[in-house]
C-alpha cells in the first residue's frame, strides 16, 4: 500500500483550517477520518497489482554501442482497471532510456510497453525486476507489487576492424591466384604450369612436363588451405590493463576477429580458447558463416581476471587440442615480470610443435610520454616510459630468439597489423 501525495496535502490543508476556525481538535479528527475513510475506499476500489501477468518478446542480442529494443507485455484478468505508474528495473550498464512509463489496463486487457535498451558494456544485461504501483480512483492511495520478468540481452564485441577486412581479402585473392599474382614456397599447393622466365626457381622445373614441351615448364604454386589457426586469449591480469577507454582484453578481441574472419575466408580452420587460470571460452569445430556468430558470442561474457594466468596450464590446453602442427596466435602482454616467469620456462614445448605468434596491444601514451621534455615531471614521466619501452624490446627479443614472431601495436593498429602478418606467412607457405 502506498499513500499519495495528495492524503498528505490534504490532510495539511485540513489541519491548518480546522486548526484556525476551531478551538479544538475534534475538526481536526474529522478531518483525518474522511480521509482515512478515502483512503481505505481507494485501495478497495484500485485495480489489483498481483493478479498482473506479464511477458516478454524482442532481441537477445546486440552489438556493442548500438541499441535495441524489447517489449514488455502487461495482461490484466482482474475485474477493475490498473492504472499508474510502471517501473522497469534494469542495470545502469543496459543503456535503458526510460524506466518509467504510465500504465492503464482494463479489466481483461492487455497493454504493451517497448524498451529501448543501448548496452554502455559488454556482456549479459540481465532485467532485475518490474514493480507497478497501481492508483485508486480518487488518487488518495495506490496498491504497489513487483514481479521477476526475467530477460537477457547480450552486448557482442563491437568489431571495429571490420573495416579493415575488404583490403585484406583483395590481397588474400592475390595470394589465392584469382588474381595475377602467383607465389611459391615451402608447404603450398601446386596451381599451373607456365614457362619459365629467369628469375624463377630451378627447384620449380617441371622436367616431366618439359619433356612434352618445347620450352621448359615451371610449377606455380598458391598458399595451402585447410591449415590450423587456434587463437589463444589471454584473460589473466595483464588483460585488465587500459588503454584508452577500454581494456587491453577489448583490443586483443577485435584483433582477434578480424584474423579469425580473414583466415576462414582463407580456407582455413580457426579455434579459440580463453585461459587464464582455467578455461574461460572455447569455439572449436566451427567453419564458415557461423564463426563470427560463434566467436562474438563466446567473447562477450568474458571479464578479465585479477589473477595471474597459469602459463603452464594453458600451454597445456593448447597442446591437448592442437594435436597436427599450427598457427597459435596468442594474445597477452609483454610484461618482462609474467613472461620470463610463466611462459618462457614452458615455451619451448610449445615451439617444438606449432608456430607461434604473439599478439600484444600497446600503449600510444607510452610512447608520447617517452617524448616529453617540457618541465622536470614530463623528464621522470619520460624516463618511466622508456624504461616500458626497454622492457618491451628487451621480451620481445627473447622471444624471437626461441623462434616466437611478436606483432606489438596500439589498439587501433593491431588488427590490420596482425591480419598482414598472418597474409606474410600464408604467401611464404610458413603456416
Amino acid at each position: 500500500m502506498a499513500i499519495t501525495g495528495r492524503v498528505a496535502a490534504l490532510a495539511l490543508v485540513g489541519i491548518i483550517v480546522v486548526a484556525l476556525g476551531l478551538p479544538s481538535w475534534t475538526g481536526v479528527l474529522s478531518v483525518l477520518a474522511v480521509l482515512a475513510l478515502g483512503v481505505v475506499v481507494d485501495l478497495l476500489l484500485a485495480g489489483s497489482v498481483r493478479a498482473l501477468v506479464f511477458t516478454r518478446r524482442g532481441a537477445t542480442s546486440v552489438r556493442l554501442g548500438e541499441a535495441v529494443e524489447v517489449t514488455l507485455s502487461v495482461a490484466n484478468p482482474g475485474s477493475r482497471r490498473v492504472r499508474g505508474v510502471l517501473r522497469d528495473a534494469w542495470p545502469p550498464s543496459a543503456g535503458v532510456a526510460q524506466e518509467r512509463q504510465r500504465v492503464s489496463v482494463p479489466a481483461g486487457g492487455r497493454q504493451n510497453f517497448t524498451v529501448r535498451l543501448r548496452p554502455t558494456r559488454r556482456g549479459d544485461r540481465q532485467a532485475y525486476r518490474v514493480t507497478v504501483r497501481a492508483v485508486g480512483p480518487l488518487g488518495l492511495a495506490a496498491r504497489q507489487g513487483s514481479h521477476q520478468v526475467p530477460w537477457t540481452v547480450r552486448a557482442l564485441p563491437p568489431f571495429h576492424s571490420r573495416k579493415h577486412l575488404p583490403s585484406r581479402l583483395a590481397r588474400l585473392q592475390q595470394l589465392d591466384g584469382r588474381q595475377a599474382a602467383l607465389v611459391r614456397g615451402e608447404g603450398t599447393e601446386f596451381d599451373s604450369l607456365r614457362e619459365y622466365v629467369i628469375g624463377d626457381d630451378v627447384r620449380s622445373i617441371d622436367w616431366r612436363a618439359t619433356a612434352r614441351s618445347t620450352d621448359v615448364m615451371v610449377r606455380t604454386w598458391r598458399p595451402e588451405r585447410d591449415r590450423h589457426l587456434l587463437l589463444v586469449l589471454d584473460t589473466g591480469r595483464t588483460s585488465a590493463g587500459r588503454v584508452g577507454d577500454s581494456p587491453r582484453l577489448d583490443a586483443a578481441m577485435d584483433a582477434a576477429l578480424l584474423l579469425a574472419t580473414l583466415a576462414s575466408r582463407a580456407g582455413d580452420r580457426v579455434d579459440f580458447l580463453a585461459y587464464d587460470r582455467r578455461l574461460r571460452a572455447k569455439v572449436t569445430g566451427v567453419s564458415g558463416a557461423d564463426l563470427l556468430p560463434s566467436l562474438v558470442d563466446a567473447m562477450a561474457p568474458l571479464e578479465p581476471s585479477l589473477v595471474e594466468t597459469d602459463a603452464r596450464g594453458m600451454v597445456a590446453e593448447v597442446l591437448r587440442r592442437a594435436r597436427r602442427r599450427s598457427l597459435v596466435v596468442l594474445f597477452t602482454g609483454l610484461d618482462a615480470a609474467p613472461l620470463e616467469e610463466g611462459l618462457l620456462p614452458v615455451l619451448s614445448s610449445l615451439t617444438a610443435r606449432h608456430r607461434l605468434l604473439l599478439a600484444s596491444v600497446g600503449d600510444s601514451r607510452v610512447a608520447e610520454m617517452a617524448l616529453g621534455r617540457g618541465d622536470a615531471e614530463a623528464v621522470y614521466d619520460a624516463a618511466a616510459a622508456e624504461r616500458v619501452l626497454a622492457e618491451r624490446r628487451h621480451v620481445t627479443g627473447l622471444l624471437a630468439g626461441r623462434g616466437v614472431e611478436v606483432v606489438d601495436a596500439v589498439p587501433g593498429e593491431l588488427p590490420p597489423a596482425l591480419a598482414d602478418r598472418y597474409l606474410a606467412l600464408k604467401a611464404a607457405g610458413r603456416l
